[in-house]
Formats: structure tokens, sequence, C-alpha cells
């Protein structure tokens, strides 16, 4: 095997096949990055098992051939190599990089020890890049981190007649986005995939600017997966087993209490009287006609307090909500006002969920569906 390909694309494509590897694992082969050169293009690929990557770039090709090499260090030293073309010739069990004045010497794994990367043929969908990444970012930090619980790790990807809902929730909190879906011929209406939220995530950041990203939800023999497809880049993903919790039941249609405040005030705000709460404590807010007050109550060491606008519509509200939970939904409502939208319970005594909407203005909702609903804490009396 021998070809040379551009640095910068090659730097790139590396950073891309590695960025899902595990920075540990049992089997030191599935570290590896497998390279394979041919009729003038060069394809890395990564695979554990769980998650797989694959991309394919232009390269002069000398000699067709493949080989696999530790995947951490290959990006490592392609990250920086000169600013050079990039030449691979393959010796033996060994890989000789040179570029510039540079030389590297790689050991190559066994290739035919790799396993075999999952195929996926038949697409579910197409959707923008753009709004699916911000989707992500929006929904997937209300996801769990807890594995004891494998499948609130996730996020719930549901198909409708012409959009995505992603949905995901701790049991604290729950967010759902939806937004725009294509899926041409293929009836894939009710179709539902439960993908890591962390892998999501990665993800929505690598596709981001890729104008489209094509969909394929395959279901077949004891493995489910997902692959999401742009610009000869495909990852593919083990789904997460289980049935979701019906959280959709938690929304309420109508809310007529309501606050609306100014978003960026608010998160500044919640930082600043936030310095002085111990771990995990709450913030209590006291919405009234005046204006929303929050304070840090209950520290033996310091106490704060701070009053911002709002516009309130309906009774006041006192309301203790954990601070960082908050600002996530803060830093997704992505516009310059928020509503906070107090719901009810049977018990007058239990304040209910917290809805953070997005709002354009004063006097006008936002434009997107983006919906975050907040369990409030036990009030300090």
């Amino acid at each position: 095997m021998k070809f040379q390909v551009n640095r910068d694309v090659f730097a790139e494509a590396v950073s891309f096949a590695v960025k899902l590897l595990p920075q540990r694992t049992t089997q030191p082969i599935l570290s590896g990055v497998l390279l394979s050169a041919e009729d003038g293009s060069l394809t890395l690929s990564s695979f554990d098992y769980e998650v797989s990557s694959q991309t394919e770039i232009p390269s002069e090709v000398d000699e067709a051939g493949t080989a696999l090499v530790s995947g951490r260090l290959l990006a490592d030293i392609a990250s920086r190599l000169p600013n050079a073309p990039v030449v691979f010739e393959k010796i033996d069990n060994k890989i000789a990089v040179s570029c510039g004045s540079a030389r590297f010497t790689l050991l190559s794994m066994p290739v035919e020890e790799y396993p075999t990367l999952p195929q996926v043929s038949e697409q579910t969908g197409v959707l923008p890049a753009d709004d699916f990444a911000a989707a992500v970012a929006q929904v997937a930090v209300a996801a769990s981190r807890d594995d004891v619980t494998p499948v609130i790790t996730g996020v719930q990807l549901e198909v409708g007649e012409n959009s995505l809902s992603l949905v995901a929730t701790d049991r604290y909190r729950v967010a759902i986005r939806a937004i725009d879906w294509d899926s041409g011929q293929n009836s894939a209406e009710g179709t539902t995939a439960l993908v890591p939220a962390r892998t999501l995530s990665e993800i929505g950041k690598t596709f981001g600017h890729a104008g489209t990203v094509s969909v394929s939800i395959v279901r077949g023999d004891d493995r489910e997966l997902i692959a999401f497809s742009s610009e000869k880049r495909t990852v593919t993903s083990l789904l997460i087993k289980g049935n979701f919790p019906p959280v959709r039941r938690l929304f309420p249609d109508t809310v007529d209490n309501y606050a609306v405040l100014n978003t960026a005030e608010l998160v500044d705000a919640v930082r600043r009287v936030a310095l002085v709460l111990e771990r995990e404590a709450a913030l209590r807010f006291s919405f009234s006609i005046d204006g929303l007050t929050l304070e840090a109550a209950g520290a033996e060491q310091a106490q704060a307090s701070e009053t911002i606008d709002a516009h309130l519509h309906g009774e006041d509200t006192v309301v203790s909500l954990k601070p960082s939970f908050l600002l996530d939904a803060l830093s997704a409502v992505h516009s310059e006002f928020v509503r906070v939208s107090f719901t009810k319970t049977e018990n007058p005594n239990k304040p209910g969920p917290v809805l953070i909407t997005s709002q354009s203005s004063k006097d006008q909702p936002g434009s997107d569906d983006y919906k975050y609903l907040l369990q409030p804490n036990l009030l300090l009396r």
C-alpha cells in the first residue's frame, strides 16, 4: 500500500474517524483506524461494535491496500504535521509516514482481526443539518447521565408525517423539539429510535454544517441501529433497547399563568445569586406584578438576592428551581425573551412543573416549538 493525501484534508478525516472511539477499550484492536486506499480515494473507518465512523477523501494511490493503525496516535500525528503532502507506505507490518521533513513509523495491527462495519442501505429520511444540530444541542442536555437506567440516557427520535421530534428526560426535566423531516417515498411515520445522548451530541456537532443529513433506521436480526450520512461521511450507532417513558403527556395544552423575561438578564441574575449556593441546592423564584425576585437562602455562610423585570400574566407564584437545570433551558431557548409558565397540580400547595419556551418579544411567542419542562424542588420555608 502506498498513497499521498492533502495534509489538512487528512487531518480532518482522521479527527472525524476517531472522535467517537472510546478512550479505553478491553480490545486494543478496536482503538484502531482502518485505512483503505484504492481507485483515487482513501477510506478511513473506525468501529467498536457500538458506534462506527467512516469517511472518504481524495488520494493519489500508487499501490492499493489496507492498514490498521492506532487511531489516537494517528490523530495526534496528523494534527501536528507540517504543511506538506502526506505520504503513507506499508512496509512489512509497519507503516511509514512522511510529510515534509517529518518521518514516522507506525506499527500495523492485524487487519484480518478487525470487525466488519455495519452496512446501511435504505434511507429512512432527510433533514436540514443546521436544524438537526440545534435540536440535538437543545434536547440532549436533558438526558440522564446515570447508566443505571439506560433507557433515559438516550434521546428518543420520533418520526412524524413531515417532522422529526427529539425527546429526552432524566426524570427531573423533559426537553422536546421538532424539526422538518422528509421521508420521500418511504412511509416512516410512527418510527422511533432511542439513540445514546452522548453519541447523538457528537453527531450533531459533526454534521452541523453539512447542508442535509440522511438518516437510516435499521431493524433486523438482533442488531438495531441508526445511521447518519452526509458528504461522504457516515456514523452508525446501536440503538438503546427498552421503552422510553411516555413523557409527552406531562406537557399541558395551554397554561394561563406565566411570566415573560429578558433571557440574558435572567441568565446573569441566576448565575450571580447562585454563587452563594451550596452544591445541589435550589434557588427561590418569587414572581409578582413587581417583577421576579431570586433568593439563595439556607446557606450558613452567605445569602444573596436580586430583583429583575418580569411581565407576569396571572397570579403571583413562588417556585424553587435548581439553577443548573434552569440555565440549561435558558441556554437552549435562542430568543431574546423567555416564557416561564406555571402548571397546576391537584394539590394546591404543590406547584406543578415549570414550562420554559422561547418568546420572540414581550407579547409574541417564539417561532420554534422547543419546550422544556422542569420539576420544582420543595420550597424552603
